[in-house]
C-alpha cells in the first residue's frame, strides 16, 4: 500500500512538472501573448474625461496628449503582474476610443456619461486596447523587448522668470524624424520590398583581396546595393524616396510646473526620432531661464519680469534719492510676477545705508512640489532679498548749493565728526630725506 502512494504521488509530481514546461515552453514561442483584457472591460465603465484628468472643454490635442502619457504610463509590459494598472489601461483606452469618435464626443458633450453608457449598451463594442496603442504609437501594441533602441534627442526650451513663478502651459516645435505616413515605414510605393541579390539578405558582403600568390584576406563590408540592410525596393515612395522615414516639424506641448527649477528637465518617453528599425528613444526637454523681453514677457509691465533667481530666492535692487535715503517719509509699491504688490518704504527719520539689504519673507520663487498647490500639500516660497543704491545729484543750481553748504557748515561745526583727524593719519606730507631723495629727469 505504500509503495503504490509513493507510485501515485510521483505520477502527479511528474504531470505537474510537465504542465509547467509546457506553460514556459509556450510563452518562449509567444513572448508577447498577453490573456484577454477584455475581460477587464466593463460595460458600465465610467468613460468620462476625468479618466484622462481632462476638463470638459478639453480640445483634441490635449486629449491626444493625455492618452499618450497615460496608455505609456499603465502598459501592462510596463506594469507586470499588476491587475490595477492593466485595468487601467483599459479604462484608459476605452475613454479615448469613445471621445476621440466626433459622434460619441457629441454624444458625450450633451448627455454626460449617461449618454455614452446608452450608446455602448445598445450595441457599441469594445475594441482590443492593444489595437487602439499600436494605431496611435504604431508597431505591434507592445513594446518589443529586444528591439534595438533610438538615441535620445535632446531640446533646450527659453522659459521666461514669470513663467517659472506662475507655470503655465505652453508649446515648441522641433524637427523630428517620423516613419513615413504614405508608406508604412517600407520605403515602397506598392509595398513591395524584395531580399537583396548581392548580400542574400544579410546586409554584408565578404569580400576577398589578394596579398600575395596564395595569400588572402576576407574583408566583411556594409553591402554597397542595399547599403546594410538586406532589402532592395524597385518602385521608392514618393514621400520619403525610399528613405522609409521623413522629417518635418512637430508640435510638442509642454506644462512648466509652478516653481520648477532652472535647467531642470521634462522627458518625453519614446518621443525622439522614430525609425521602424528601432524603438524611439527620449525627447529631453531641459528648461532654461531666457532673458525677459519687454513686450513679449511683460504685457503688464511688472517689476518681477526683472527679477534676478538664485534657487527660491529672488533678488532686487531699489534706486533711493539722497533725500529719501536720508530722510525717510517715502514708499514704493513693487509688483511682483503674478501682479500682486510688495510694499517697500521708510517712516520719516529712518535712514538707510547705500547697499543695505532687505529680507522679506515668502516673496521669493514658490517651492516646487510634486503635489502643487492642492488639498495633501500648501505651497512655500523663498525670500525676496531688496538690495538700496542711493544715487546722489552730480549737478546742483547754484542757489540750492549755497543753501546746502551753509547748512553743511552750521551743523558740521556743531555736532559734525573730523573724519581725516579720526583716522590718525598725518595732517602734512612727509618730507623726502637727503639720502631717498631722486634727481628729477
Amino acid at each position: 500500500m505504500l509503495h503504490h502512494g509513493a507510485a501515485w504521488l510521483l505520477l502527479l509530481l511528474s504531470l505537474f512538472q510537465i504542465v509547467l514546461c509546457a506553460e514556459d515552453y509556450y510563452k518562449v514561442l509567444h513572448p508577447h501573448h498577453r490573456p484577454s483584457y477584455m475581460a477587464l472591460v466593463d460595460p458600465n465603465a465610467n468613460v468620462s474625461l476625468k479618466v484622462l484628468g481632462l476638463k470638459k472643454d478639453a480640445t483634441d490635442k490635449q486629449l491626444k496628449s493625455a492618452y499618450r502619457q497615460l496608455s505609456k504610463k499603465f502598459h501592462p509590459d510596463k506594469n507586470p503582474n499588476d491587475e490595477t494598472a492593466q485595468a487601467k489601461f483599459v479604462e484608459v483606452s476605452e475613454a479615448y476610443e469613445a471621445l476621440s469618435d466626433p459622434e460619441s464626443r457629441s454624444i458625450y458633450d450633451k448627455y454626460g456619461h449617461d449618454g455614452l453608457k446608452q450608446r455602448r449598451q445598445g450595441g457599441g463594442g469594445h475594441h482590443d486596447p492593444f489595437d487602439l496603442f499600436s494605431r496611435f504609437f504604431g508597431g505591434g501594441g507592445h513594446y518589443q523587448r529586444g528591439q534595438p533602441r533610438g538615441h535620445n534627442v535632446e531640446v533646450k526650451v527659453g522659459i521666461s522668470l514669470r513663467d517659472f513663478y506662475n507655470g503655465r502651459e505652453t508649446e515648441f516645435q522641433w524637427d523630428k524624424q517620423h516613419i513615413c505616413e504614405e508608406c508604412g515605414g517600407s520605403g515602397s510605393a506598392d509595398g513591395v520590398v524584395d531580399t537583396c541579390g548581392h548580400c542574400g539578405g544579410h546586409g554584408i558582403r565578404i569580400v576577398k583581396h589578394q596579398l600575395a600568390p596564395g595569400m588572402f584576406q576576407q574583408v566583411q563590408t556594409q553591402c554597397d546595393a542595399c547599403g546594410g540592410r538586406g532589402k532592395t525596393i524597385k518602385h521608392k515612395c514618393p514621400a520619403c524616396g525610399g528613405a522609409r522615414v521623413v522629417r518635418k516639424p512637430t508640435t510638442v506641448s509642454l506644462k512648466v510646473d509652478r516653481g520648477a527649477a532652472r535647467d531642470s528637465r521634462v522627458v518625453y518617453e519614446n518621443e525622439a526620432d522614430a525609425s521602424p528599425d528601432y524603438v524611439a528613444g527620449d525627447l529631453v526637454v531641459t528648461l532654461a531661464e531666457k532673458e525677459p523681453e519687454l513686450e513679449a514677457d511683460n504685457p503688464d509691465h511688472v517689476d518681477g519680469t526683472f527679477f534676478r533667481r538664485k534657487g527660491n530666492d529672488l533678488f532686487w535692487r531699489e534706486i533711493l534719492s539722497l533725500r529719501e535715503a536720508w530722510m525717510g517719509d517715502w514708499s514704493r509699491n513693487l509688483t511682483h510676477l503674478d501682479g500682486h504688490v510688495v510694499r517697500l518704504g521708510r517712516e520719516r527719520g529712518q535712514v538707510l545705508q547705500p547697499g543695505h539689504v532687505d529680507t522679506i519673507a515668502n516673496e521669493g520663487m514658490p517651492i516646487w512640489h510634486e503635489d502643487g498647490d492642492s488639498v495633501y500639500h500648501t505651497t512655500e516660497f523663498g525670500k525676496l532679498f531688496v538690495e538700496y543704491v542711493v544715487v546722489l545729484p552730480d549737478q546742483l543750481e547754484s542757489g540750492m548749493e549755497k543753501d546746502f553748504w551753509a547748512l553743511w557748515q552750521k551743523w558740521r561745526g556743531k555736532v559734525g565728526v573730523d573724519l581725516h583727524k579720526d583716522s590718525g593719519r598725518p595732517d602734512l606730507p612727509i618730507p623726502d630725506s637727503a639720502e631717498g631723495k631722486k634727481d628729477e629727469l
